[in-house]
């Protein structure tokens, strides 16, 4: 599995109205097929350049899928929130392969 995360910094100015985009916009990079799930979170850290910063978590079967989706997807999707916000939104991405994951084992006293 692999993990396209995309670190965004909104200023507060369009905070509101980036909120609404987002929840729409989400669901058409998954409607691209190239990811099974994202999750959507709030980085709980002071930036000292202001605004509010949030992290979206799509989640691929495989890299293929990964290098599908910046072939054939990814300048149409960035493109849109940037034209539409352009220099109240600052967005990095990275790449994540998971290794392993881990639960906790029931205790059952």
């Amino acid at each position: 599995m692999y993990i396209y995360n995309v670190t965004v910094n909104i200023d507060e100015s369009i905070h509101a109205e980036w909120l609404v985009w987002i929840e729409n916009h989400i669901p058409e990079v998954l409607a691209t097929g190239h990811f099974i799930s994202a999750k959507m979170t709030q980085v709980l850290v002071e930036e000292e350049m202001g605004g509010i910063t949030y992290s979206i978590q799509y989640t691929a079967k495989t890299k293929e899928d990964l290098e599908n989706y910046y072939k054939y997807d990814a300048d149409k999707l960035r493109g849109d929130g940037m034209k539409k916000f352009a220099d109240k939104m600052l967005a990095f991405r990275t790449e994540l392969k998971v290794i392993n994951e881990f639960y906790p084992i029931a205790n059952n006293n």
